[in-house]
């Protein structure tokens, strides 16, 4: 896996935020997921740089992004508010806004904190819903656990359902990009955005008020966040689309980088063309 594409800091809501920030054209803006960072959307930026503005943060206490001293709680409010900072410091109004995962669920918050910036949405292998109590209390030991041990066995545990076993053999390089994003990332930061997202409020009642056009991507795979869960997600927003990718998990933009960059390449080429660009 090659380099990221050129990377920017700069101080947003009193934070060192590092971000991608590439091409030309509507912007996108896209949330990564936890335990990564902003090259985990590397084939996406790269595949989409030659017709849109491409904005890839790192948030707080995820790769080269600060966490504030002391930290030891993220809520996903303070993650969304991030990004929407960001967008405001690029002099970027509106845009479209994909999350995957935990990236997809701070989307969510985004559209609640500022629905009027977002032209379309893109949730990939996430959910609306609140944790079952005992999936809640193991963010908080996760959390404990991580500032204790680090980040290496628990990336070795969870390799093989953030993309499917399969492709951790057939797919070496993949597997080596998803267990580096994991095994750098700062253990504080991860243990801080485990407590918030545990926290979280529910995004279900959200998804009727979402009327932007919006695709829901899943991975055929994905254990994290099955077909039964995303269905649920397409169910609730009406304008929504939904497409499964086969041979996938939890990762299909790089397990199927390919058919992903094309289902939203084509997504993309509908919004624009029944909207004015987004700038």
């Amino acid at each position: 896996m090659s380099g990221p594409a050129k990377g920017f800091v700069r101080t947003i809501n009193g934070v060192e935020l590092a971000y991608t920030d590439v091409g030309e054209g509507p912007s996108i803006l896209l949330v990564h997921g936890h335990p990564f960072n902003r090259t985990m959307w590397q084939p996406q930026v790269e595949f989409l740089r030659a017709q849109y503005r491409v904005v890839a943060p790192e948030l707080r206490g995820y790769g080269e992004s600060r966490l504030p001293g002391g930290c030891r709680e993220t809520r996903l409010e303070t993650f969304a508010s991030d990004c929407v900072a960001l967008m405001d410091a690029l002099h970027i109004r509106t845009f479209v806004l994909g999350g995957l995962s935990m990236g997809g669920q701070i989307a969510l918050e985004i559209f609640r904190q500022a629905s009027h910036r977002v032209v379309a949405l893109l949730l990939a292998d996430t959910f609306a819903g609140l944790d079952p109590p005992e999936v809640r209390q193991s963010r908080f030991t996760t959390a404990d656990r991580l500032e204790q041990e680090g980040m290496g066995v628990y990336s070795r545990e969870v390799l093989t359902k953030m993309i499917t076993p399969a492709n951790v053999e057939q797919m070496p390089a993949v597997a080596a990009h998803v267990m580096e994003m994991m095994t750098t990332t700062s253990p504080a930061g991860a243990a801080a955005a485990l407590r918030g997202r545990a926290q979280r409020v529910d995004y279900e009642p959200l998804l009727h008020e979402i009327t932007v056009p919006t695709l829901v991507v899943v991975g055929r795979d994905d254990v994290y966040t099955p077909v039964s869960v995303a269905r649920r997600l397409h169910e609730g927003i009406s304008s929504s689309a939904l497409a499964i990718i086969e041979n996938a998990g939890h990762m299909p933009n790089l397990e199927r980088a390919a058919e992903f960059n094309l289902l939203f390449e084509q997504f993309l080429s509908k919004v624009f063309a029944h909207a004015g660009h987004a700038s």
